[in-house]
């Protein structure tokens, strides 16, 4: 499974005038597979890709019973732009 979900966030929305839209991808995924994978599910052809790696974080909290520690998952994100007249409506969209 190459694409997880989108992001649809107020950041990744600013993007969508651009013909910019944000994935969680695999972190073991390139480019060229990301490219093919969107190829397939849209129908669209990529104009250009960016990829970034977050790593993992230590996050702790302060409860009732004392310190509760735990990591976040380390996630690659992916924006890749379409050519023009090529948009993604995520709200009606059921594929993913």
């Amino acid at each position: 499974m190459i694409l997880i979900k989108p992001f649809i966030t107020e950041k990744s929305y600013k993007g969508n005038k651009y013909n910019c839209y944000t994935f969680s991808v695999d972190i073991n995924c390139n480019k060229i597979q990301i490219q093919k994978r969107i190829n397939k599910l849209f129908g669209f052809s990529v104009k250009n890709i960016r990829t970034m790696i977050f790593p993992r974080k230590n996050k702790s909290k302060y409860t009732k019973k004392g310190f509760i520690y735990g990591r976040t998952n380390k996630i690659k994100k992916a924006i890749v732009q379409f050519f023009e007249d090529q948009k993604i409506d995520f709200l009606n969209k059921e594929e993913f």
